[in-house]
């Protein structure tokens, strides 16, 4: 199977340790997005600068080949970007719950009037509260879930946060977005996956349904469908990487 790069969403990181254990041998590169992990800088993010990020990690780890892109939520909005600006490099794009238009983004919307005593309180009380946090999305605060909710939640400064928010709005809210869209859809295998409980809040208009290649709801999961069925994602990226 070509190799398959994860783009992780507003709070990282996507890749399950279950899910990717289902890939294996298979190469896959999960890179921290600018301002997130080891990346701390969050000085001049925009989608295109994240675009430009991944394409430097996609150079690195698979040189010479196209690659399954795996974008969750926000992060579905850089692999879409990714796909339109090197089509080439990419053999499919696994689109979950990205955001389609800024009534997608209405958390980075929120995130982005904030001001940065907000947005750091918020998140300082969502990181001392984990569980709370699962409960909050309606994932079942297992000791796994929580120790996952952990890490993603300490995987980003708020300062990160609400600068790709501000990024992720200014980009949804262009003219230019839905023709982007659709031009990948055009160029490139767009399969669309949704959590089965999350799937009536996600606003998936009906010409991109009628464009992807596939369309998959997970069923027992919601937006963070990667933490809450990591084997059945896991099992799900197998079969659409070998059509």
């Amino acid at each position: 199977m070509l190799p398959l790069v994860f783009v992780h969403g507003l709070i990282g990181p996507l890749a399950d340790h279950r899910t990717l254990s289902l890939l294996r041998p298979a190469t896959v590169v999960c890179p921290d997005l600018l301002g997130y992990g080891a990346e701390t800088d969050a000085a001049d993010i925009t989608i295109e600068a994240q675009v430009d990020h991944v394409r430097a990690a996609v150079d690195r780890a698979a040189p010479d080949t196209r690659v399954h892109l795996v974008g969750h939520s926000v992060g579905g909005v850089i692999a879409m970007a990714f796909a339109h600006q090197y089509p080439n490099r990419v053999a499919s794009v696994v689109n979950v719950e990205g955001n389609f238009n800024l009534g997608d983004a209405f958390w980075s919307a929120q995130l982005a009037r904030m001001t940065p005593r907000e947005a750091h309180d918020l998140l300082a009380a969502d990181r001392a509260d984990p569980a709370r946090w699962l409960r909050d999305g309606g994932v079942e605060p297992t000791d796994e879930n929580i120790s996952s909710a952990a890490e993603a939640l300490a995987h980003q400064p708020a300062g990160t946060l609400q600068a790709m928010a501000h990024a992720v709005v200014e980009f949804t809210g262009r003219s230019q977005y839905e023709p982007l869209l659709r031009k990948v859809f055009q160029d490139v295998p767009v399969h669309l996956v949704a959590g089965a409980r999350s799937r009536a809040g996600w606003n998936l208009p009906e010409w991109a349904l009628g464009a992807a290649a596939s369309y998959t709801e997970i069923p027992h999961a919601g937006h963070m469908v990667m933490l809450e069925a990591p084997e059945a994602f896991g099992n799900l990226l197998l079969d659409l990487g070998q059509r």
